[in-house]
């Protein structure tokens, strides 16, 4: 029996992020839960149709088909109960999901578990439990529908925002307090101080970690910074990432400019961002997480 991890990059994926639950939400939203479990038990033989998260969680378990060290643990952890999660069990089965290990906590947030698993990244559709994710350290998003899936792809590619994402927001205090001027002055001032990391930094260095296992001249997995940053405020976060020791395949310093068209040249499987607007935008080309997390956030949460 295994006693841990190791250095696996973990992904915890609620079960409403891997298949497509919302037929069977409603029921537990107009009738309760015993109708719920009444209806999962009913169908448990009923194959899911794809979640938002599914083909993302499909390419993730497919690095392990590439590497003889099985590199990435994708983990269930489900508000549902055992009772119903065997339904969820029983489509990762049919879709040959290489997923062995869950938490079915019966309707409770199973975000405390994330530390016992070790894991790096969690992906809900159920944003308090995103947020309790994100206040307890982990890297969380939640995965909005819509987004197109680039399951035909081999190679896995992953596109993050910089401020309250991959960085701290304390550059973004500054912009949203005195505007861009004030930024870039900041920016330009503090060129060779190190961003402090945001939520997802821990995320990237596993990330990377992993792709260092493969050559990088034939790695399976492609990483690019998308922001809204431009010149004098690149420099910061160049040198960040060098003190880092974190590599990135590809910057993007865009000015301000609409994301959606970057992210579709990149072929983005999925993009993080802190920003609702930007995440409605991202959604209709790719996979699109939003980190509900930072000032942006903040002032959402207060109006």
């Amino acid at each position: 029996m295994a006693k841990g991890l190791g250095d696996k990059l973990v992904v915890a994926i609620s079960s409403r992020a891997l298949f497509d639950l919302s037929e069977s939400h409603q029921v537990y939203e107009s009738e309760g839960v015993e109708a719920y479990r009444q209806y999962q038990i009913a169908r448990e033989d009923d194959v899911l149709l794809q979640g938002d998260a599914f083909a993302l969680v499909k390419k993730l378990l497919a690095l392990n088909n590439d590497s003889d060290s099985a590199p990435v643990e994708v983990i269930l952890v489900s508000r549902n109960s055992a009772d119903t999660g065997l339904r969820v069990f029983n489509s990762i089965q049919h879709y040959g999901l290489g997923i062995s290990r869950a938490a079915f906590v019966g309707g409770r947030s199973p975000y405390p578990y994330l530390k016992a698993f070790n894991c790096h990244l969690f992906l809900s559709t159920h944003i308090d439990d995103v947020r309790s994710a994100l206040e307890a350290g982990f890297a969380a998003a939640t995965i909005l529908s819509g987004g197109t899936r680039r399951e035909a792809s081999g190679e896995l590619r992953f596109a993050f925002d910089g401020d309250a994402v991959l960085f701290s927001d304390a550059s973004e205090r500054v912009y949203q307090q005195g505007g861009l001027e004030a930024f870039q002055t900041h920016e330009r001032e503090s060129a060779r101080q190190p961003l402090g990391g945001g939520p997802f930094k821990p995320f990237l260095a596993a990330l990377n970690r992993v792709q260092q296992a493969f050559p990088q001249e034939s790695c399976p997995i492609r990483t690019a910074l998308v922001t809204a940053r431009s010149a004098p405020a690149h420099e910061r976060v160049i040198r960040t990432l060098r003190e880092w020791d974190i590599r990135l395949d590809e910057s993007l310093f865009l000015g301000g400019l609409d994301k959606a068209a970057f992210l579709e040249a990149f072929a983005a499987d999925v993009f993080f961002d802190d920003q609702a607007g930007h995440c409605e935008k991202a959604r209709e080309v790719v996979a699109t997480g939003h980190v509900p997390h930072g000032v942006s956030n903040e002032k959402q949460t207060a109006g």
